[in-house]
């Protein structure tokens, strides 16, 4: 009898959040991503010079966990979902850890979109989730093998989920997702009328 395998498989990771403390105020880290993109007048310039949707402190706030007690306890959180995940992957990190490497806000208005892309030079990458109204959209990942598929047929619409050359996820408000950095994504238009906020973040792999 013929025998199938799953090999190469690629891991993604879902959990609440508050399945690990200290507990994180889903209210009170909303209000701050507001406020901070209020006040963040270099990040709204970078936006506007880049022509970003919306507002995202990744090119100019590196130190977030730093300045806002919230954002400390929730790297606390992250910190213990990343060793899950990891232990998962079965990495040797030869006694050294992943550690945090950047983390930032992003609000995606009515319309926003992020292309698709990667994150170089960390290890995990992953997102947790402020405000997702109910058609806000999902995260999209893609197959990392789709650029060497060639000649290969599409998929069918019924096919297995693990079989098929797209994922969507449609997380809620808590939710934690991560991957590993190299898996390309992008977060399709949105198609609310309210914000999308999330928090994005890297782990790379220590020196020590």
């Amino acid at each position: 009898m013929a025998e199938i395998k799953s090999l190469f498989v690629t891991r993604l990771y879902q959990a609440s959040l508050s399945e690990h403390k200290p507990a994180v105020d889903a209210a009170e880290l909303e209000a701050t991503c507001l406020s901070i993109a209020d006040d963040d007048e270099a990040g709204q310039d970078w936006c506007e010079e880049n022509d970003f949707p919306g507002y995202t402190s990744y090119a100019s706030l590196d130190d977030l966990p730093w300045r806002f007690p919230i954002f400390a306890d929730l790297v606390k959180a992250l910190d213990a979902h990343v060793v899950e995940f990891t232990k998962d992957l079965a990495f040797d990190l030869n006694d050294r850890a992943l550690v945090l490497d950047s983390l930032w806000i992003n609000i995606l208005p009515t319309g926003g979109t992020h292309s698709a892309h990667i994150h170089p030079h960390s290890v995990i990458s992953g997102t947790t989730y402020v405000a997702m109204p109910e058609d806000a959209s999902a995260i999209k990942y893609e197959d990392p093998r789709l650029a060497m598929m060639m000649a290969a047929p599409p998929r069918a619409k019924d096919a297995r989920e693990d079989m098929r050359q797209f994922h969507y996820v449609a997380p809620s408000v808590g939710d934690v997702l991560l991957w590993e950095s190299w898996l390309r994504h992008e977060v399709p238009l949105n198609m609310s009328d309210e914000e999308r906020i999330s928090v994005s973040f890297n782990y790379a792999w220590s020196d020590n």
